[in-house]
């Protein structure tokens, strides 16, 4: 019985330390969204899981040392029997949260297994006095997260080492590349979009590299620059994204764009910046990091960078570009005549064109109406519009005209951008938008499902890391979710009151937004909101539902026709 107990206990140990390395892997190994997630409601979970084991433990200890010391033993022998079981249906059925393996991650898990395992051996490696032995071993169970918590830190100096080293060695090779012209792009919300967009209209012109999916960070970037920018890329695309003050400008050392676009500034992250001042500033690292004759593309639409431009870019010579892009205000850059459509959208492109100063009748420097062209591009969302003119704004400086940007925009894919149509069970449309989530983004997805006349149905997470900015975007959430959807499933809890009263607020029945936590109950509560139109071909056809940010795989799966 003890023997079986200790290899309980060690499979236990490694379904843990597995779990606390995913997260924080998820986390970015960064401490303040580490801590940020431990005050959600799945968080906070942790420590209740923690609080409640370490009163189980006390109780159970007292007793067995008074009445019956061997009772300890077989209560852990039960209860690390139902968490291996558990664990191995996780495994069996994919559901085990478990980190991707790096050179990193590996440290990690064999360096806490082995610490835990090092006291076992240490303490009682004789294993005469098993009723200790047997206590030690729930110690640890209880402790794991702090052992693994540990360790990250432990490492850190040592991984901060090995960063700066690769971001060395990243920013001489980007030094031999003189004739590269580097594009960087950052903002809260838009930036992977803009990447996907403006690489594929590039494309068709020029050799480009552009960093790929979730490679954002100093060492992502640092290591596309070292294991693929070669001498025939004419183009270098970074995608920029930062926790902190500096980020950003530590990207552009690596980096060095002579363009920058800067595609929105909202509350994301607001808990690891700590200000929305510090998230600005921070943005605009990449503006005041671009040469003399660099040009900044901006988001005219988007209130705090059209109330900062001019601060932020006062001090530039006569060489450095600023190309202003809208869709409501004719700027450098704007679109009319929008259609946005199920699985496309149109519009009109317009451009301005400085008129030379000997020009009859205009005073240097008055804009005047250039070119324009049509576009349409196979994208769900009116909200990517704003995104391709970020991309036409950039190609267009770069030397395309407004046709050769519009017809490679006809041939772009709707994977590449953030929302992706799929058929669901029964014919059910199923709009997959679970790469990740913000206010604007979230709000803009809502505002694409009017142009489905079935029923709307939304299935979210509340949003996290906005710091003193949740309750206020959670009601606008709430508000958009009332003018728009039949149905609001919310799967975690921290926001729930905020959402409910926003769409409450906007006419919409209290008892169709709720909280669930289950694949399968949402998958039947979807299936029960849409009984009745299953027997109508037309009304079938125009049933959507919206899975917004990380929700549970299950019920895609449930969904989502295989």
């Amino acid at each position: 019985m003890f023997f079986l107990l200790i290899i309980l206990w060690f499979i236990r140990s490694v379904k843990a330390i597995l779990f606390y390395v995913y997260l924080w892997q998820l986390k970015e190994y960064h401490l303040g969204r580490f801590l940020a997630h431990l005050g959600t409601e799945k968080g906070k979970r942790v420590f209740s899981s923690l609080y409640d084991k370490v009163i189980f433990f006390t109780l159970v200890f007292t007793t067995s040392l008074i009445f019956y010391p061997s009772a300890l033993m077989w209560i852990l022998v039960v209860l690390y029997s139902l968490e291996c079981g558990k664990g191995f249906i996780n495994l069996f059925k994919k559901q085990l949260k478990s980190p991707v393996l790096t050179k990193k991650t590996i440290v990690l898990i064999f360096t806490a297994l082995a610490l835990e395992v090092f006291s076992v051996v240490i303490l009682f490696g004789d294993f005469k006095n098993t009723f200790w032995l047997v206590s030690w071993l729930f110690v640890l169970d209880i402790v794991t997260p702090l052992v693994v918590s540990l360790m990250v830190l432990f490492l850190q100096p040592i991984t901060v080492l090995w960063k700066m080293r690769t971001i060395e060695k990243a920013k001489r090779k980007r030094g031999e590349f003189k004739n590269l012209v580097a594009i960087g792009i950052t903002g809260s919300y838009g930036k992977t979009s803009t990447k996907e967009f403006l690489a594929a209209i590039l494309s068709e012109k020029y050799k480009v590299l552009k960093t790929k999916e979730h490679q954002n960070s100093e060492i992502g970037v640092a290591q596309c620059v070292l294991n693929e920018l070669s001498p025939e890329h004419e183009i270098f695309i970074a995608e920029m994204g930062a926790y902190n003050k500096g980020g950003i400008k530590l990207l552009c050392d690596i980096v060095k764009p002579k363009i920058g676009i800067l595609t929105g500034i909202n509350t994301q992250h607001l808990a690891t910046y700590g200000s929305q001042r510090n998230i600005i500033n921070t943005k605009f690292e990449l503006i005041e990091s671009l040469p003399e004759n660099g040009t900044a593309v901006l988001n005219w639409e988007n209130d705090l960078i059209a109330q900062n431009a001019k601060i932020k870019t006062s001090n530039r010579g006569p060489e450095f570009k600023v190309i202003k892009y809208s869709v409501s205000k004719k700027e450098d850059i704007w679109a009319e005549n929008i259609k946005v459509g199920k699985s496309s959208i149109s519009f009109r492109v317009f451009s301005k064109n400085r008129a030379l100063p000997a020009s009859p009748n205009l005073a240097p420097g008055i804009w005047t109406t250039g070119d324009f062209a049509d576009f349409k591009v196979n994208v769900l969302g009116g909200h990517n519009i704003l995104n391709i003119l970020a991309a036409t704004s950039c190609a267009k400086q770069l030397g395309m005209s407004l046709d050769q940007i519009s017809k490679a925009c006809g041939k772009i894919k709707q994977e590449q951008g953030p929302l992706r149509l799929v058929k669901g069970v029964d014919g059910l449309n199923v709009i997959d938008s679970t790469y990740s989530a913000n206010p604007d983004g979230l709000i803009a997805d809502l505002e694409y499902l009017k142009v489905w006349s079935g029923k709307k149905i939304i299935v979210f997470p509340c949003l996290i890391e906005l710091g003193s900015s949740a309750i206020e975007a959670h009601h606008k959430i709430g508000e958009k979710i009332g003018e728009v959807c039949d149905l609001a499933i919310v799967t975690t809890k921290e926001m729930f009151k905020e959402i409910r009263e926003g769409a409450t607020e906007k006419g919409m029945d209290p008892q169709k937004i709720i909280f669930m936590e289950d694949p399968m109950e949402m998958f039947q509560k979807i299936k029960k909101e849409i009984s009745e139109e299953l027997l109508v071909e037309y009304l079938r056809n125009e049933m959507v539902v919206l899975l917004e940010s990380r929700v549970p795989k299950d019920l895609v799966n449930l969904l989502v026709e295989k």
